[in-house]
């Protein structure tokens, strides 16, 4: 039934325009033949009574020579005298030539003008163009000559050329109802297509892919469509996923929690320092915990809007100096090497200095995570109206396949080895968020077991004075 609706619908939408087109064109070329005809009746019989009223009022031929020339040429005349009596008539049997025209009539004749009316014979029925010319003797109208010609014949032709009209009309009408009814269905077999597919897809089939291959907007919507399967079927394979690591990652903690607690309220521990030790994990186990909490709730409130940003014009030198000194010790505890590289006279940036240095701190830390030995850059560099910010390592590295989705949330490279590093998948699309509510953007780049590369811009901003750039030495 919705198949129906559709093709019906822009079946007579097409229909519709094509009436609009076909009629008002239909109508044109009626005017245009009918008009042809008539003119070029009246400019015949307009002709021969000039020509019979200029022989007459040069006096080279009479009334009855006139007769009998257009007996002979078939011509239908009548000719009237200065009181509008008929005094030669040929092919007329139903005017008299003792007959009168009414005053009325003619009187557009006896002031010089020529006359063009219609005539019907009252017996035969028979329809005519009559036109009028005046006869002229020094100057003085003296009478008229009247050609007439049938017009039962344009008639007659106009009624053919409209039924060809009709009938060219009513085919043209019958083809594009047929081609109306291919190109409906053609249009409206992939938008029912992908009708259906979304539909699919809304039930939780996200395997459901539109088989359509077109270079046109209808081909856009479907590759937008399966696109979107794809997008949901990832989504939803990386939050089953981060609901087992999250569980892995909650249970394991509570679990020392709830253990070393029992052991201390039974107290079977051998001394005081053993107390101590378990006292320690305990904290370190609720500290995990807590971070773990604080990372879903802040990418909650980023994703929801609103989360809070204290926008000042911040020094990304110092910034990445403090987020450094933090990493440290990580750095030493597994014997890497972690230089760095600061142009000089870099530009102030407008955005949250705490936030940018959890930014750097994430980065850092993911890069001493997952390097276990070389080194681990980080620079600051700036090119023209630009400041890009670069954090590389010569880890683990990222394969090719998975570039693309690291920045989504919940999701984490090496399921496998991701619970021997840690982290909960949530580091980098909180980074990424970060960034963009700060008006920068970032990107990636790798190569397994060689490393990672994270590149930062920001656009130069005009300093809060006025247009020239703040720079620190």
């Amino acid at each position: 039934m919705k198949w129906n609706r559709v093709v019906v619908k822009l079946g007579s939408t097409i229909i519709i325009l094509f009436l609009v087109v076909l009629l008002p064109m239909g109508f044109v070329i009626n005017q245009i033949l009918t008009s042809f005809y008539q003119k070029n009746i009246q400019d015949n019989i307009k002709a021969l009574s000039t020509r019979y009223a200029q022989a007459l009022s040069d006096g080279a031929s009479t009334a009855q020579t006139i007769k009998t020339i257009a007996e002979f040429s078939d011509v239908k005349f009548f000719i009237i005298n200065n009181t509008g009596k008929i005094i030669a008539n040929s092919g007329l049997i139903t005017i008299t030539e003792d007959a009168s025209l009414p005053d009325k009539d003619i009187a557009p004749l006896f002031e010089g003008k020529s006359l063009s009316m219609d005539y019907e014979e009252p017996t035969t029925s028979n329809r005519y163009m009559v036109y009028g010319s005046p006869v002229m003797l020094e100057n003085t109208v003296v009478g008229g000559v009247f050609v007439l010609s049938s017009i039962e014949g344009m008639h007659q032709s106009i009624q053919n050329v409209q039924r060809l009209l009709l009938l060219s009309g009513f085919g043209a009408f019958l083809l594009a109802l047929g081609f109306t009814f291919v190109l409906s269905k053609k249009l409206s077999t992939p938008l029912i297509q992908m009708e259906q597919a979304t539909r699919r897809i809304a039930k939780g089939d996200l395997g459901t892919r539109v088989r359509l291959k077109s270079n046109d907007e209808i081909g856009s919507l479907a590759q937008a469509i399966n696109e979107l399967a794809l997008d949901l079927k990832n989504y939803r394979d990386t939050r089953n996923e981060f609901f087992s690591n999250i569980s892995h990652e909650l249970r394991t903690p509570i679990t020392y929690v709830d253990g070393y607690a029992k052991v201390l309220k039974n107290k079977l521990y051998q001394n005081e320092a053993e107390k101590e030790h378990y006292l320690d994990l305990i904290a370190s186990e609720s500290n995990r915990l807590t971070l773990l909490i604080e990372d879903l709730f802040e990418l909650s409130k980023m994703e929801e809007g609103k989360v809070s940003l204290e926008m000042e014009w911040i020094d990304l030198t110092e910034v990445m100096e403090n987020a450094i000194h933090k990493c440290r010790l990580k750095v030493n505890e597994k014997g890497l090497q972690l230089d760095y590289h600061f142009d000089k006279q870099l530009p102030l940036i407008y955005g949250d200095g705490l936030r940018m240095e959890q930014v750097f701190t994430n980065l850092l830390e993911n890069a001493i995570r997952y390097t276990n030995e070389g080194h681990i850059h980080a620079a600051i560099n700036k090119e023209n109206n630009k400041v890009s910010i670069l954090i590389e390592d010569t880890g683990f590295g990222i394969p090719e396949e998975e570039l693309s989705q690291i920045f989504n949330r919940f999701y984490r490279v090496e399921k496998s080895r991701s619970r021997e590093y840690g982290g909960s998948g949530l580091g980098l699309a909180i980074v990424k968020k970060l960034i963009e509510l700060q008006g920068g953007n970032i990107q990636v780049s790798s190569e397994l077991n060689k490393g990672t590369r994270f590149e930062i811009e920001f656009i130069v901003p005009t300093s809060p004075g006025g247009g020239v750039e703040s720079e620190v030495g």
